[in-house]
């Protein structure tokens, strides 16, 4: 299974592409697509937008995951967040690639085990679980193949029967019967 991960950004998105037999993962590719601050807003995007075109096209994932919007400083930023996660989706469903969704934390928890994991910790276990000899930079790209990382544990969970439990109630200590 091969899945492509991006961490959407205007200023600066972050992609990785990881192939995976669900136990061994390899990266394909990874790095960050960056837009001058002096090109204009809807340039930026056309630039995302066909840069990852391209991408896709020559990576041929089996699914593309991507990082959800969770938090801006302001309005305007949270704005353009989501037109660069707009365009990032365009590109994903123009290739024919199914698109999954997945929030920061829960990308945290996958690769890291805790979902207030920092930058650095990231980019260590990208490094650990793809085998490479130095850390995945920028921390976007580091990002992005985190996202691809935490879509390809999801789909091995749901193999193996795990995350079958659908309400709160169902997921609480509170009703587990132990020997019973």
């Amino acid at each position: 299974m091969k899945v492509f991960g991006i961490d959407p950004g205007s200023e600066r998105t972050g992609y990785g592409c990881v192939e995976s037999d669900g136990s061994r993962h390899v990266l394909v590719r990874c790095g960050a697509i960056t837009t001058s601050a002096l090109t204009s807003f809807p340039d930026k995007l056309r630039t995302i937008h066909a840069e990852l075109s391209a991408l896709l096209d020559e990576c041929r994932p089996d699914s593309v995951a991507i990082e959800s919007v969770f938090f801006a400083t302001n309005v305007r930023s949270a704005l353009k967040l989501g037109h660069a996660r707009g365009v990032a989706m365009l590109a994903a469903v123009e290739a024919h690639v199914p698109v999954v969704e997945y929030t920061p934390a829960e990308i945290k928890r996958a690769v890291v085990g805790y979902g207030r994991a920092e930058k650095h910790q990231i980019q260590h276990m990208v490094k650990l679980l793809l085998r490479l000899p130095v850390p995945p930079s920028p921390h976007d790209a580091a990002d992005a193949l985190a996202v691809a990382i935490c879509h390809i544990h999801s789909i091995r969970s749901l193999a193996l029967g795990v995350g079958k439990l659908r309400s709160k109630a169902e997921t609480s200590w509170r009703h587990v019967r132990l020997g019973r």
